[in-house]
């Protein structure tokens, strides 16, 4: 199979590093900051549409400098306040041996996407690494997932999206796609059923034992 897997939620649990770079951006900007409890929900969605909640505006020149902000923070050190959820390398290797080919495919800009699997030592795992570019171009899901099945000449039938909030599953739809919704991620389970996977996962684990 071909198995497209989300990065933030699905591979690592980026929290704490989204988490204070977010309020960097605000606090930077004189504006509230609210708990990191509270921007969680924020983890996956483009960057862009979290500032426009959060500033309440839909001003490019304030969100252009909340996200330049953001990534100040987010560049120097907020890349890599960030962990593997425990079972990932071990299910990620026996998918592997198995045959199965993956990659990511990030709203993230592929930068540093790139640079966190790399950090991680995952770059050897995976075939290739698609994500947003800098400028916002191709941020939306549904977007990433038609690149990354048009360049690399996937077979529809035989490719699956892993990920753990709507818009991964709704990417994967888009395009004709079955999904597995990452229930170990930051989308709540009444969001994912919402949004009707075709499968749902507890642990990468149990993913790549369902997957053989």
């Amino acid at each position: 199979m071909n198995l497209l897997l989300d990065l933030d939620g699905t591979l690592t649990d980026p929290a704490v590093g989204i988490t204070r770079s977010i309020q960097h951006a605000l606090a930077g900007m004189g504006r509230p900051v609210p708990p990191a409890r509270e921007l969680l929900r924020f983890i996956g969605p483009p960057l862009r549409g979290t500032f426009q909640e959060l500033l309440d505006t839909r001003s490019g020149e304030h969100v252009d400098e909340a996200i330049r902000r953001y990534r100040e923070r987010f560049v120097a050190v907020g890349m890599f306040e960030n962990e593997l959820y425990a079972d990932v390398p071990e299910a990620l290797n026996r998918l592997r041996l198995r045959g199965h080919r993956l990659w990511v495919v990030t709203s993230k800009p592929h930068v540093f996407a790139r640079r966190i699997i790399d950090h991680f030592g995952l770059t050897s795992v995976f075939e290739g690494v698609y994500g947003s570019e800098l400028s916002g171009e191709n941020v939306d899901k549904a977007d990433l997932i038609h690149i990354a099945v048009d360049r690399e000449g996937l077979a529809i039938e035989d490719s699956w999206m892993i990920g753990d909030r709507a818009q991964d599953i709704l990417g994967a739809r888009a395009n004709g796609v079955a999904s597995i919704a990452a229930l170990w991620g930051y989308g709540s389970v009444e969001e994912l059923r919402a949004v009707n996977p075709d499968r749902m996962a507890r642990s990468m684990r149990e993913l790549a034992e369902w997957a053989g």
